[in-house]
């Protein structure tokens, strides 16, 4: 049953990846998205979902779940020992909220102000290419969104994601 759940999620993933605009559930991307995550969070990190009602929305989906990997992976990495990740969707002004929430270390406004830079990124050589972010503001660009990130040292940080309900994609 694994491996079937782990081989359907995958499909779902990979059909994804065609850069076409679809209507997409997304909070059923982000949970195909935690689904494929599963072996980085070890048990040492507990993930928390709140879904608000929310209307299908045309994206690229593939593109979204990109996005959705990349904060996921970056809020993982955050997190030192036991921690948590907390996922909600809600709607504001028409706009579409997707709050990530972890209970990490932190992020210095110095840094801060350079997270979103092509190359930049915080991990030893080898190990980050500093293009996740940047790539993933791009995507959310491109959807007429934006990526708004708050960060206390010591006790975490929240990656917004504001999607237009009607992106008005080209």
């Amino acid at each position: 049953d694994r491996i079937k759940k782990i081989v359907s999620d995958l499909k779902t993933y990979s059909r994804m990846d065609r850069a076409e605009i679809l209507e997409t559930n997304i909070n059923e991307s982000i949970t195909v998205t935690l689904d494929l995550l599963t072996h980085e969070f070890k048990g040492r990190i507990t993930i928390v979902t709140e879904y608000a009602d929310i209307p299908l929305i045309r994206c690229y989906s593939s593109q979204l779940n990109q996005v959705f990997m990349n904060i996921l992976i970056n809020a993982c990495h955050a997190i030192e020992g036991k921690g948590e990740i907390k996922i909600k969707t809600s709607i504001e002004n028409e706009m579409l909220h997707i709050d990530i929430s972890d209970t990490g270390t932190g992020i210095p406004l110095e840094i801060r102000e350079k997270l979103f830079d092509p190359f930049f990124t915080t991990k030893p050589i080898g190990e980050g290419t500093g293009l996740g972010l940047s790539v993933s503001l791009g995507i959310i660009k491109k959807h007429n969104g934006d990526i708004v990130v708050e960060s206390i040292q010591g006790k975490g940080t929240t990656f917004t994601i504001k999607l237009p309900l009607t992106p008005g994609l080209v």
